[in-house]
């Protein structure tokens, strides 16, 4: 692994029909690999903006297939463009539609799917109430230009449960991709700060921009190198914070950096009191 890699946060508006945002989406990520990025991510449910049907007789009108032509066109394109591409949709299932990410390496190959783990249902009439939910957090080899890294996902709403970002990082995750849709907030932001820390891993969020309803843009990456053996004291973990309007954030992650620090600060999981935190997984 070479010393960093550069992770494209694509913090854009939907172009309308799913055709149109696939074909947005095709050219944002043309455009991220001229910027030199290695990975492109896609702020949450790109299929659909983030649009969620909720007519109970049809669950799966905006949603489409992982093996289908939107998904698989992504995949083509990370072949073609020589870039690992997290592109996220509504997915279709069986048992009813899910909010997923899958991620493509720069040969095409799908290196994970991950779905939603908790959904955010609220009560409210356009919430995910009609949502699957995941089942698990995947970890895997992502293999990058520069070598491998360690990835998996959380999708916005999961970035609240501590539990989503520690199971990631006892999986071996380095990087974590994470597509969002609300307002990035001092709050929200710092809970991302928080866990980047507290999991001594990166943090890569998307958002999309204003004037996407209930969204602000400031799409992220924090670092988690929180000490350097050369300074006093800490350090701010903020790699890019974007501002609110619709564009391509080019983030650059110092890998070597960061595995040097989990190699030096391993506290957080040599200490660890697995035998009294029981009561976390119960209901």
């Amino acid at each position: 692994m070479n010393d960093s890699i550069n992770i494209a946060l694509l913090q854009i508006l939907p172009a309308g029909s799913l055709a149109q945002n696939m074909e947005k989406g095709v050219r944002c990520c043309r455009a991220a690999k001229a910027q030199g990025a290695d990975i492109a991510l896609f702020p949450e449910m790109w299929s659909s903006g983030y649009a969620i049907p909720h007519d109970a007789e049809k669950p799966n009108a905006l949603a489409v297939p992982t093996d289908g032509e939107f998904v698989m066109r992504f995949g083509l394109l990370a072949k073609e463009l020589e870039m690992a591409i997290g592109i996220t949709f509504l997915e279709k299932g069986s048992a009813g539609p899910k909010n997923s990410i899958c991620l493509f390496d720069r040969y095409g190959r799908p290196v994970y799917k991950y779905s939603k783990v908790h959904i955010c249902d609220f009560g409210e009439p356009n919430d995910e109430s009609v949502l699957c939910a995941g089942d698990d957090f995947p970890v895997a080899a992502l293999d990058t230009a520069k070598g491998d890294i360690k990835v998996g996902s959380m999708i916005c709403y999961d970035r609240e449960f501590p539990e989503s970002a520690r199971i990631l990082m006892l999986k071996g995750a380095e990087l974590l991709l994470v597509p969002n849709a609300c307002p990035m907030e001092i709050n929200r932001l710092s809970l991302l700060r928080g866990r980047a820390y507290e999991d001594m891993l990166a943090i890569a969020t998307c958002n999309y921009p204003a004037p996407h309803p209930d969204c602000n843009g400031h799409s992220t990456l924090f670092d988690g190198v929180a000490y350097l053996p050369e300074l006093c004291g800490s350090r701010d973990t903020c790699v890019l914070e974007a501002d609110g309007s619709e564009g391509i954030y080019l983030a650059r992650l110092d890998i070597a950096m960061l595995r040097e620090y989990r190699k030096r600060e391993a506290q957080n999981l040599r200490n660890r009191r697995s035998e009294l935190y029981g009561i976390i997984s119960e209901r």
